[in-house]
């Protein structure tokens, strides 16, 4: 049983190194991806729908790091499998070995911007050297010629002279004399942990690597916008516009409230993609098909060749729970919807059946699609480059993406932007079918952000405050219950900054000793004030109050 497991030991400790191996590479080397990443996408792209929409309800954010863990386990465990299958059957256990190798190489070319040459021989080398090192392992503790002796036994005729029994059999070492090196059981542990530390600490490295050179690329492609991206003479566009700073009184100053604009950094993030595709902007095409007059592709610079726009504009998730922090604000900087579109031979008259939906498709073959109507009524949809005075950052979509005001991100917030295709309404993008709503309009939401549940607060003036937002709408009123919704208490407002842009509110309670439930509820710039009946995200989005229990002393 323990030699068994030695040798199981063996084939998952020479995964381990090549899993580092080609981390390591990947962290050096960016266009060489990552083949835990490729693998985990492509189960991603290929899960069923209503299995994907159970898991994502289930643990939520912690869905990748799960499924990447449960890969690398899953992985390990065949290694070790196959480690003990060779000491039977070299050929066998080759077989598998090339078949794992088969399914890296398929994942990793289903990556966008690879160097295929690179790739192959950072895989295909990887997992030769952990073969290698598995080998290794079996040779030194004398598994492999033991798994090997049986098939010598059998072919020996009766009465022939029986082999002396295995050195290392019912003894606490395990030397061999076939000529290899030899080590103990203890030594064992001691070289087979030194290899998983060394393949571990290689794929370390090369996350390490990878996310800051994510970083780098980013922070190298996210400095300060150019003049030349602001648009103007610089690029021969015909117009710019850039927007004032926002004043004063649309911002209150009330601790535990988040700022007016959301720094990029702290911007929510939620993607299919596990890993942000890396583009060279200079190599880049946006190709806008399908129901069109005029089908076109675009280059970085015949984008910002078109009037340049600055927009402030509330994003949400739908899979934010009420009272979550998938939303946020930015100040968005790129080119209108309906600017690209005209190029395209597309107006709003042209819209027709077989051009009523708007499909945006990224880099990775995720598509997202809405109304083509969204482009032209009035709402200012963009191709954006631009966050916060700053070009998009690397995991928001640089070089580009579309924000669309007033839906929600799995309909309309394409990142890495490829193609932009017009087709008809019976076209089901990504989440459409795994199971949400074909429309998805964000709905009236508000937060309590200075306190949370559970808080104990002082008695006396204690503010309730934070943000709500109906993107499109406005918001024209907030109130806050401090009774577990028996009375409402209207909040002051900061100005509405635009009808697509949160606003801050605050209640100034005057808190006694006691225990409180606290409420928020909003009403849209159309009247509609948000339902109190609860829902979860799926299919739709979360609905109900923002409900907060709090202690006051």
């Amino acid at each position: 049983m323990r030699s068994r497991f030695r040798t199981f030991i063996a084939g998952a400790v020479g995964m381990l190194v090549a899993f580092g191996i080609v981390e390591l590479v990947h962290g050096l080397y960016q266009i060489v991806p990552s083949v835990l990443v490729a693998v985990a996408q492509r189960i991603i792209q290929l899960t069923p729908g209503g299995l994907a929409t159970a898991g994502i309800a289930a643990v939520g954010k912690a869905a990748t790091p799960i499924l990447v863990s449960v890969i690398v386990i899953l992985t390990l465990l065949l290694a070790g499998f196959l480690a003990y299958l060779s000491l039977r059957s070299r050929t066998i256990a080759l077989v598998g070995v090339a078949v794992l190798a088969a399914v890296a190489l398929a994942a990793a070319f289903t990556e966008p911007f690879i160097a295929p040459v690179a790739t192959v021989l950072t895989i295909v080398g990887a997992i030769g050297i952990g073969v290698g090192v598995t080998a290794f392992l079996l040779r030194a503790s004398g598994l492999l010629e033991r798994g090997s002796a049986p098939e010598a036994a059998g072919g020996a005729t009766e009465g022939s002279e029986q082999p002396a029994p295995q050195p290392f059999e019912g003894r606490s070492r395990e030397a061999h004399s076939r000529g290899g090196i030899a080590v103990s059981r203890r030594n064992f542990v001691v070289v087979s942990g030194a290899a998983a530390v060394a393949g571990l600490t290689a794929g370390g490295v090369g996350r390490l690597l990878a996310t800051e050179k994510g970083a780098s690329v980013a922070g190298s492609e996210s400095g300060p916008l150019q003049p030349s991206q602001r648009g103007g003479a610089a690029t021969g566009s015909s117009a710019s516009e850039t927007l004032p700073e926002p004043p004063a009184e649309a911002s209150l100053d009330v601790e535990g409230i988040p700022p007016l604009f959301t720094p990029n950094g702290d911007f929510y993030l939620i993607d299919t993609a596990i890993s942000s595709p890396r583009i060279n902007r200079d190599s880049w095409t946006l190709n806008i098909n399908g129901a069109v007059d005029n089908p076109i592709e675009l280059s970085y610079d015949d984008l910002l060749g078109l009037p340049t726009v600055e927009r402030d504009i509330t994003l949400s998730c739908i899979s934010n729970e009420v009272g979550g922090g998938l939303v946020s604000n930015a100040r968005w900087t790129g080119v209108l919807l309906s600017d690209v579109l005209n190029e395209a031979g597309l107006s709003q008259d042209k819209i027709s059946s077989s051009s009523e939906q708007l499909v945006g498709r990224s880099v990775d073959d995720w598509t997202a699609g809405f109304p083509t109507d969204a482009a032209f009524d009035g709402r200012e949809a963009l191709v954006a480059f631009g966050m916060n005075g700053e070009e998009l950052p690397l995991k928001h979509g640089y070089p580009v993406r579309l924000v669309v005001p007033g839906l929600y991100g799995y309909v309309s917030a394409t990142k890495w932007l490829m193609e932009i295709e017009l087709t008809d309404w019976g076209f089901d993008a990504y989440w459409i079918k795994r199971g949400w709503s074909k429309e998805g309009p964000i709905l009236t939401q508000s937060r309590i952000d200075t306190v949370s549940d559970g808080d104990t607060v002082s008695a006396g003036t204690v503010p309730i405050g934070g943000v709500a937002w109906a993107p499109t709408r406005g918001i024209s009123n907030v109130e806050v219950s401090t009774d577990d919704g028996e009375t409402w208490n209207e909040a002051t407002l900061a100005a509405q900054l635009d009808v697509d842009v949160w606003r801050q509110y605050v209640y100034y309670w005057e808190a006694e000793p006691g225990e409180y439930t606290l409420k928020v509820r909003a009403t849209d710039g159309e009247g509609e004030t948000q339902t109190e009946e609860e829902a979860t995200p799926i299919p739709s989005g979360a609905t109900g109050y923002h409900t907060v229990e709090v202690t006051v002393e």
